[in-house]
């Protein structure tokens, strides 16, 4: 046999232990030591409905660490609805959350004040527009823009 053909014979063989080791490795279960613990994350708010029937979330956007601001939509409706929600209710403290159908005359569509879980609901004609949404909690503040229909 030639050294070019024993090269590739031997290096084909050895791909091949390391392919098959590495399914048996990739198989096995792991021990105790080796798996390591998660840090907890603090819990997303979850989108409570309050929108009503037909309100589908389309988007969300966090609020700092503090909650989440959802955008949902109702095809049926032609209407967008939006609410801040926090991670966690608590004592009453500063929330908003703002709608705006973009080049619409509509104006936009807030809820604020001193809340324990939510602000919102809000909404508005959103068929033929593209809206952008504003959520705060306290001092944290986030927004978002997007979905023409």
């Amino acid at each position: 046999m030639n050294t070019k053909l024993s090269r590739r014979v031997t290096t084909a063989a050895a791909l091949t232990v390391l392919a098959v080791g590495g399914a048996i490795a990739g198989t096995s279960p792991a021990s105790a030591a080796t798996v390591k613990p998660v840090a907890a994350k603090s819990a997303a708010a979850a989108y409570n409905g309050v929108c009503g029937t037909g309100y589908k979330v389309i988007d969300s956007t966090p609020v700092g660490n503090s909650g989440t601001t959802y955008l949902t939509w109702n095809e049926a409706k032609g209407k967008n609805c939006a609410v801040t929600i926090r991670n966690t209710a608590g004592a009453k403290l500063y929330m908003e959350v703002r709608l705006t159908a973009l080049e619409s005359e509509e104006g936009d569509a807030v809820d604020a004040g001193q809340y324990t879980s939510y602000a919102g609901p809000v909404y508005v004609n959103g068929r033929g527009y593209c809206v952008s949404w504003i959520g705060t909690i306290g001092s944290a503040t986030s927004s978002d823009w997007g979905h023409c229909s």
